[in-house]
């Protein structure tokens, strides 16, 4: 009788060990931005000089990394996008590979900044610091 005691009360604290560890945790989602672009538009040339050196040290940049693409040319392995970027230069969050939003134009360093935040935000990463504050 004590032994089937002892394996009751074994295989309880087994079950109650595993119950404890709960089921394995979501994996974080990738996210990324993708520039459409091309040779000689004026307003990419305008990000390359205002945004891009800037991109990797904001909390945007480090949410999203910053990925580029011809206009007309295939979209990069494990991209889709909704449609064809119609003009650059086009910027587009991608969630795991998978189009999330868009900015179509680069409408300035002032505007970009917060409208980018925000589809950040709404594809699912919070930016906690101020645009300002980020902006070096």
């Amino acid at each position: 009788m004590a032994r089937i005691a002892e394996r009751l009360l074994g295989g309880c604290a087994l079950a109650l060990g595993f119950a404890a560890v709960g089921p394995a945790p979501a994996a974080a989602a990738e996210l990324s931005m993708l520039m459409v672009e091309q040779p000689g538009c004026h307003y990419c040339a305008r990000f390359d000089d205002e945004i891009a050196p800037k991109w990797p040290k904001t909390d945007e940049g480090r949410a999203a990394p910053l990925q580029r693409m011809r206009l007309g040319a295939e979209p990069p392995a494990g991209v889709t996008l909704d449609a064809p970027p119609p003009l650059t230069p086009t910027f587009v969050v991608l969630v795991d590979g998978t189009e999330h939003g868009r900015l179509v134009g680069y409408p300035g360093e002032d505007f970009f900044w917060p409208m980018i935040a925000q589809l950040i935000e709404r594809a699912g990463t919070d930016l906690t610091t101020d645009q300002t504050e980020a902006t070096p």
